[in-house]
């Protein structure tokens, strides 16, 4: 694949998967818990686990929204690309050790697990690949 096309298909990679931060944080700000937790709204929980839930939702929106204002330039954003990756990392790895405590959460939880530990990080090797074939500096 040359470079022109690699970068290309890391663009439309990063467009498509980004959906799952901005979908997920803004349907975690809109609905809180209950629309993620099973029993829905027929669950009850304290305002304050409601408040902190979609606040780290928002931040989940946050991350996808700088990761597709990424996506014009790519080769040039990899100091952003790879803070948003660490960010995404640790919180993989704190979702991990949860895991470990409390035992596998639903599906969508493992999906996000997998996304944090294992795709945004080649996204962020695929970014680097992208901006040394292509003699970025950033």
């Amino acid at each position: 694949m040359t470079p022109a096309a690699s970068r290309r298909a890391l663009q439309v990679a990063i467009a498509v998967l980004g959906l799952v931060p901005v979908g997920g944080g803004l349907a975690g700000a809109l609905l809180g818990p209950d629309g993620v937790i099973p029993g829905g709204p027929t669950a009850s929980y304290d305002v304050s686990v409601d408040s902190h839930f979609r606040y780290l939702s928002g931040l989940l929106l946050g991350i996808g929204l700088v990761a597709w204002s990424s996506i014009p330039g790519i080769e040039r954003h990899g100091g952003r690309f790879r803070l948003i990756t660490a960010i995404v990392f640790v919180g993989g790895l704190a979702r991990l050790y949860g895991v470990l405590v409390m035992g596998w959460p639903a599906g969508p939880m493992v999906f996000g697990l997998v996304m944090e530990l294992m795709v945004t990080p080649l996204l962020c090797l695929w970014q680097w690949q992208v901006a040394r074939a292509l003699g970025s500096s950033a």
